[in-house]
């Protein structure tokens, strides 16, 4: 199933790559992602798994992405350059 997230109206598909780059941004574990949103580590390698869209529920997605976001994590749309993620802040580590 596709996963997507809604921010400012706009439907953002969130891949796999993204998912993994933005814990890799905030240093955290997969069983500290599964500790914050209550999700299975299972799930969340699932979710991890793709360098496309991720493969978990649209629920799921939704949680994992608001979830980074709230930590400090910018998701970008794909466009030509592709989908990406970056910190929110420049001032955080």
């Amino acid at each position: 199933m596709n996963s997507d997230s809604e921010r400012d109206g706009a439907i953002v598909i969130v891949t796999g790559a993204q998912l993994r780059a933005a814990r890799g941004l905030l240093n955290m574990s997969v069983s500290d992602l599964s500790e914050r949103t209550g999700l299975a580590v299972n799930t969340i390698r699932k979710a991890e798994k793709t360098n496309g869209p991720a493969e978990v529920t649209t629920a799921s997605a939704r949680l994992l992405v608001t979830t980074l976001q709230s930590a400090g994590v910018l998701f970008i749309a794909a466009d030509h350059h592709g989908a990406g993620v970056r910190m929110a802040s420049p001032d955080q580590e």
